[in-house]
């Protein structure tokens, strides 16, 4: 489910948080779906469960999950999370494309590089 990478300098808290909300925008796990148990996932994970706890707690505070006291936490309904996430790529990317315009790159130039950047993500998902 989650793979946890031990060389990348990001504290493993912050690996989850990263995988769930990729699941979540992707629709894997769907609207009011529950999340696994923290301690079993824990479990399955071979990690501390206070890892996890805080992975949880910071996907509620960003909307992702919310929480139902005695029956566990469950995916939110993600469209206006997904519309902020589209709204800060979008002002990401226009600052690349600012950047490499400054840097006088062409139009095209500019073009083939945003579609060789996008051939290069699919064929990582």
């Amino acid at each position: 489910m989650i793979l946890i990478d031990y060389k990348d300098r990001r504290p493993i808290y912050e690996q989850v948080i990263e995988k769930f909300q990729q699941m979540i925008l992707c629709g894997v796990l769907e609207p009011d779906s529950a999340m696994p148990s923290v301690r079993g996932l824990a479990m399955e994970m071979s990690l501390n469960p206070n890892t996890i706890q805080r992975a949880y707690q910071e996907l509620e505070r960003t909307g992702y999950i919310y929480t139902i006291k005695g029956k566990g936490s469950f995916v939110c309904n993600t469209a206006s999370v997904a519309e902020g996430k589209r709204r800060e790529l979008q002002r990401e990317l226009q600052g690349c494309v600012d950047k490499a315009l400054l840097a006088g790159i062409s139009v095209e130039s500019l073009k083939d590089m945003v579609e060789q950047c996008i051939e290069c993500g699919l064929k990582k998902i």
